[in-house]
């Protein structure tokens, strides 16, 4: 059983891993670490990668639990959060018939990190991908080297053209911008399914061996 870290909308080479498995563990149990994906992504822009962060309640985080961990709505992130997805996939193939789906993210407030990101994970990739595992929440800590169940992958699967693990193989599928910028790996799952639609399936299905 694959044993994974929280992430906000989460990069390709995180769903690829997870496509292949039956049940995968998220850590329920971790502190959150800061300058990590568990409130960050990277969507391919008009103007090159753009990443987009989510600003959490103030307060020590690094030592706060995962599941404690409170986002912040006193800034407008969710409205400068959907106008850079509009940009940057306004024009994508797929990007009318998923955007009603999503809005509500960007609508509706969340108050905890850990449960807007599983929201949003179960439904892009069960509701919208057709993953058929399942996830479980991993509600006791073991620190790296004490997992006995399956591969620990936390904090080993960024995300972005310069964060690709050594046993993902990136596969190409149309860009918006790829004529512009060229083709951008590992971004969020967001760009794999504005783009591919549910043909996305195909690039997250590459066969590949995980670390133990």
């Amino acid at each position: 059983m694959l044993l994974l870290e929280t992430q906000y909308l989460p990069s390709i080479a995180w769903c690829s891993a997870i496509w292949h498995e039956a049940t995968v563990a998220l850590d329920a149990a971790e502190h959150y670490q800061k300058g990590s994906l568990r409130n960050r992504c990277h969507v391919a822009g008009p103007n090159f990668p753009q990443r987009m962060s989510i600003p959490l309640a103030k307060g020590k985080h690094q030592q706060t639990p995962i599941r404690e961990v409170r986002i912040s709505y006193e800034e407008p992130w969710q409205r400068q959060h959907w106008r850079t997805i509009q940009a940057a996939y306004g024009n994508a193939p797929f990007f009318e018939h998923y955007a009603d789906d999503f809005r509500p993210f960007y609508e509706k407030q969340w108050s905890f990190l850990f449960d807007y990101n599983f929201d949003f994970q179960t439904l892009i990739l069960k509701k919208k991908l057709g993953w058929t595992g399942e996830f479980l929440f991993q509600s006791d800590y073991f620190p790296v080297g004490e997992w006995t169940h399956g591969p620990d992958l936390r904090n080993k699967i960024g995300g972005g053209i310069g964060d690709i693990p050594a046993w993902f193989n990136p596969v190409r599928y149309p860009q918006v911008f790829e004529a512009r910028s060229g083709f951008l790996p590992n971004l969020s799952v967001l760009d794999l399914l504005f783009c591919a639609g549910k043909n996305g399936r195909e690039v997250l299905m590459q066969p590949f061996f995980l670390p133990n």
